[in-house]
């Protein structure tokens, strides 16, 4: 449901998550009463944020196309606490007791971006002015990695990840979860911007789905990291593991220029490979 006239943010509810993270930038997870729909992660003092230093925006489609991001809070933290807004699909994760396990849709991705954009245009909002419309990444795992896919297009992305996840190789097999984004390779011409996967090595069951996307992508650059965790990543793990670690040098570079950030992707030995484990190909990218 497309999100008409968002009000100006109310902050409902909000929670640390490990001590804000390792970044330069203390975090916090909230929920706002003006997109009770999502889940916020982002720097906790954001008044420095302005200008040209305000907040690169991330939406995120979570495992199982899940409508909540119960599976990622250490991952969208630790990010946010380097100095980005992270948007995710759903409702807060509960501290204790079930989660919520109902299934969302791409379009909730939309609405954090249309969300987003009108706080940063409201100037009774807290975050007027603090938001870089202007460089905006789509980004999932697994369901939500197609969700991110299927948004890919929107002319207002600027960079997108898609983690332990890919289009379907047999596409009948993509009826095999409800409410799953129903692609087929031909939807990977649509990409427009530079793209990063990230995947768990060969014990990951999207690995082939994701290999098999990179091979078909060579219209714009497009990296992709391996490190052989399996389909479970290294969410998880403190502070997100070392897929928070590659997909925030990512974010930062495509989002931020950061161009000590790049390194971990660029050259011909890349700095990815001095992180135990990792293998990477790449396409279009210096």
């Amino acid at each position: 449901m497309a999100i008409a006239a968002p009000s100006f943010a109310q902050e409902a509810a909000s929670r640390v998550i490990e001590n804000g993270g390792t970044g330069k930038h203390s975090a916090v997870m909230v929920t706002d009463a003006s997109l009770a729909t999502h889940t916020i992660f982002r720097p906790k003092d954001i008044d420095g944020f302005k200008g040209k230093k305000n907040l690169p925006l991330i939406v995120w489609g979570n495992g199982a196309c899940f409508d909540s991001p119960f599976e990622h809070v250490n991952f969208l933290n630790e990010i946010a606490s380097h100095g980005f807004m992270v948007i995710a699909i759903g409702t807060m994760p509960k501290e204790t007791g079930e989660q919520n396990k109902g299934r969302s849709t791409s379009s909730k991705l939309k609405d954090a971006i249309d969300w987003a954009i009108a706080q940063n245009g409201d100037k009774n909002s807290a975050y007027f002015k603090k938001i870089d419309t202007k460089h905006i990444a789509v980004a999932g795992m697994s369901c939500g990695g197609l969700q991110a896919l299927e948004v890919a297009p929107d002319p207002r992305v600027s960079t997108l990840l898609v983690a332990n996840s890919g289009i379907f190789i047999d596409p009948i097999r993509g009826n095999a979860m409800p409410m799953m984004p129903q692609l087929d390779k031909t939807h990977l011409t649509k990409i427009h911007t530079p793209t990063l996967y990230l995947l768990g090595g060969p014990s990951d069951i999207a690995y082939k789905n994701g290999m098999d996307d990179v091979a078909n992508i060579n219209h714009v650059p497009v990296f992709v990291g391996n490190l052989d965790v399996g389909h479970g990543g290294t969410y998880a793990q403190p502070h997100g593991g070392d897929f928070a670690k590659v997909a925030t040098a990512w974010f930062s570079w495509k989002l931020k220029g950061d161009k000590k950030a790049s390194k971990l992707f660029t050259g011909d030995t890349p700095e990815i490979t001095k992180m135990s484990g990792w293998s990477f190909e790449k396409k279009k990218l210096p």
